[in-house]
């Protein structure tokens, strides 16, 4: 009996469709289904080990029942260009004995070399968008052909096993918060370098005014003896001006 002569489980649906949105991450579900009268066990990889984790990712689905499979994105700070995605899943599956559990899982039980009879089906990943998602006719049909069909293609990808946890991998995690470091001393040294300009440009003015107030007394009894502003006064104000100038522009 060959890979491809029984389906030993039911996917649905055989594209993992995201609502793409850059830093969240984004969830989807599939659902196995055994339709047959033997425990399956089953396990799931993905070509991107790193950018998801799967829940649960591998496990046994007991006969003529089914088993929900989360699947969810890190979160991504850039979008793909032209919203495309090569990352691929696998789901394998393989026939054992009543009795058999999740913790009895072993990735052995899926190699072909070993001479089991594996059932393997591989899943693409699409991004729509959000708020308005594409045509599901535009993004379903562009291989001219069924998911299924279409999975012969890349057999020579490289899956590795998927995660169970959903936090963020240390290196992400890791590099978010050095950026958010990286932010929030860029901002707090903006605002001390505004706050000083600020401060100087305040003194400036006040000195410029407490010069000016001296200066009255001196010109009103200029004003009282000549009868006006004479051309020294009006030579003082002019160079008043000029140390404002000067001060401001440190």
């Amino acid at each position: 009996m060959g890979s491809d002569s029984k389906e030993l489980l039911g996917i649905e649906p055989l594209e993992l469709r995201f609502p793409f949105e850059t830093k969240k991450q984004i969830s989807c579900s599939m659902q196995l289904t055994n339709r047959t009268d033997d425990y399956i066990a089953f396990k799931v990889k993905t070509t991107s080990p790193k950018k998801y984790c799967v829940r649960p990712n591998s496990g046994i689905v007991p006969p003529r029942s089914t088993s929900d499979v989360i699947v969810t994105m890190q979160a991504q700070r850039e979008a793909p260009a032209d919203m495309q995605c090569k990352d691929k899943f696998l789901v394998q599956s393989v026939v054992v004995t009543e009795g058999t559990t999740t913790k009895d899982v072993t990735g052995e039980m899926f190699n072909k070399g070993s001479g089991n009879v594996v059932d393997e089906r591989k899943l693409k990943v699409v991004y729509v968008q959000p708020p308005r998602p594409p045509s599901p006719v535009r993004e379903g049909s562009e291989e001219g052909s069924s998911p299924r069909a279409s999975l012969s293609e890349g057999g020579n990808l490289n899956y590795e096993d998927t995660t169970r946890e959903s936090d963020e991998p240390p290196l992400l995690s890791a590099t978010r918060a050095h950026k958010d470091a990286e932010d929030v001393t860029s901002d707090s040294e903006t605002s001390a370098l505004i706050s000083r300009l600020t401060e100087e440009r305040n003194s400036a003015i006040q000195q410029n005014n407490k010069l000016l107030e001296e200066m009255d007394p001196v010109r009103r009894e200029i004003s009282k003896q000549n009868g006006g502003f004479p051309f020294v006064f009006v030579v003082v104000v002019a160079l008043l001006g000029i140390l404002l100038g000067y001060i401001m522009k440190r």
